[in-house]
């Protein structure tokens, strides 16, 4: 089984799990989800696989989510999963799919528990905090 992250390149969190994939050797395989898009059955896995809930998994922030209403409390499954496959940037990010699981690496240093080892440091997350230390021990 392969690494995948479902990425967002303009995404600041995005790159920096891919970096630190990258840097603990994976090569994994990059879906750019705003390009692509999603289907209902892909989201409705990853989420499954992950422990998130729809709502959990919807971004708000920097989203149009409150535009369109969807964070109102009587908002169905299936009007978020629809509004979703339509908007895919309402899909919070970056979701990666490891041998050892799925998460919504947010914060970046989520990513870490899905790795067979960290990699080598100092690594540090988008906003210059350090998450791994010169001597490779984690941080955070």
């Amino acid at each position: 089984m392969s690494t995948v992250i479902y990425h967002n390149p303009g995404c600041g969190t995005s790159r920096n799990v891919l970096a630190i994939l990258r840097a603990a050797g994976a090569d994994p395989i990059v879906v750019d989800y705003l390009r692509e898009g999603w289907t209902i059955p892909q989201l409705l896995g990853l989420f499954a696989a992950a422990g998130l809930t729809l709502r959990e998994a919807l971004r708000v922030a920097r989203s149009p989510a409150e535009e369109m209403g969807l964070t109102a409390p009587g908002v169905s499954d299936a009007t978020l999963l629809d509004a979703m496959v339509a908007h895919p940037i309402l899909v919070n990010r970056p979701i990666v799919s490891t041998p050892k699981g799925v998460r919504l690496c947010r914060p970046s240093e989520r990513v870490l528990e899905l790795l067979p080892a960290l990699p080598p440091g100092p690594l540090f997350k988008e906003d210059g905090t350090l998450i791994i230390d010169a001597e490779g021990k984690p941080v955070v």
